[in-house]
């Protein structure tokens, strides 16, 4: 059995009007977010998006600089 690994980007937007949830895995190709909470809203639902893959999120600064990355792993439960 193998599985995927979704990996998401959370840059700030150009009009620095919040930030985009970028990423192959979402069906739109990308995400915005407003404040408040733009980033921590976004790394939300990257997770849960991804709840049946593994994923990484990395979290970028204006300077294209990766300031963040989170790492979310699917725990394999038998029943």
């Amino acid at each position: 059995m193998t599985s995927s690994q979704h990996v998401y980007e959370v840059r700030p937007r150009k009009d620095k009007r919040g930030v985009n949830l970028i990423s192959d895995a979402l069906p739109f190709g990308a995400l915005w977010y407003g404040e408040p909470s733009a980033i921590a809203n976004a790394i939300s639902y990257a997770k849960f998006f991804s709840r049946s893959h593994d994923a990484v999120i990395r979290v970028y600064d204006e300077s294209g600089n990766v300031i963040e990355t989170h790492e979310h792993a699917v725990e394999f439960k038998e029943w």
